[in-house]
């Protein structure tokens, strides 16, 4: 992987993490259009530089993640963020092995998008404008949507959202409690992929993350340019999100999903 395939990879993944678009999807989708060789390497990379991502979410909601007097917050996120760990152990190799299925991905982008257009009409009358009203068991069942996107091309980010919908959220309440799940849950996925989890096991190539990571300078520096990136990229992407989905709603990015989906279903049925 070179320097300039990091960086515009990091770009993605910064721009659509905490987008309902699928950053998976559009990361994946990329990887293919440059023409990049598929490995355990690239596989490892596009979901350890989400920590960057997160990152940005924890700096911008800095005084509520460091507001030690607000104990609940810490435990609606973890109650949140357990059934996330608890499936994404149990399907973790099923969902690895339709990551290299573009076009499995791309119908689920369609009708992921096909969604999207009906959420607003759906869900008129929120009755939960702040984080700090959010029963602890509506935070549950919040977690319990994110799960949904373990199927690439969901998007994690429209999952949780249209979660926190569900329970009575307005769009913005529902969006920062998203924001504010994925920290937890994205550092696990992290921390796993990096430290745990055995890529290309069974084979003779087999390592774990970070020893894929520091196999050489190049592979450090994409490493760390890939998450530095990222973190930028997201610090913009998180406050133009709620800025537009405050004012617009869903529409735009159920119409973005549908044209995008098509698009890619077109090109890798014809072209791949």
């Amino acid at each position: 992987m070179s320097y300039l395939e990091a960086i515009i990879l990091a770009i993605i993944e910064g721009l659509t993490e905490y987008l309902p678009i699928s950053s998976t999807a559009h990361m994946g989708f990329t990887a293919a259009l440059m023409g990049m060789e598929e490995s355990e390497y690239l596989k490892m990379f596009q979901v350890s530089i989400q920590f960057g991502a997160i990152l940005a979410v924890v700096v911008l909601y800095w005084k509520r993640f460091f507001d030690f007097s607000n104990l609940k917050f810490y435990y609606k996120l973890a109650i949140a963020v357990i059934p996330a760990l608890v499936l994404g152990k149990l399907f973790d190799e099923k969902i690895e092995a339709v990551l290299d299925n573009q076009i499995a991905i791309s119908t689920v982008l369609v009708l992921g998008g096909v969604v999207l257009l009906f959420v607003d009409k759906w869900f008129k009358n929120p009755t939960i404008v702040d984080e700090k009203e959010i029963p602890v068991k509506k935070a549950f069942i919040i977690g319990f949507w994110q799960c949904l996107a373990m199927m690439p091309g969901t998007s994690r980010s429209a999952a949780s959202i249209i979660g926190g919908l569900t329970q009575g959220l307005n769009r913005k309440a529902a969006a920062e409690f998203s924001f504010f799940l994925a920290v937890p849950t994205m550092l696990a996925v992290t921390v796993y992929s990096v430290f745990v989890k055995t890529w290309g096991e069974g084979t003779a190539n087999a390592q774990k993350g970070y020893e894929m990571i520091l196999a050489s300078n190049d592979t450090i520096w994409t490493f760390i340019i890939g998450n530095i990136v990222a973190f930028i990229v997201a610090m913009v992407a998180v406050k133009t999100f709620i800025n537009v989905l405050t004012k617009y709603g869903f529409r735009f990015w159920g119409w973005y999903r549908i044209v995008i989906g098509i698009a890619l279903l077109i090109f890798f049925y014809y072209f791949q």
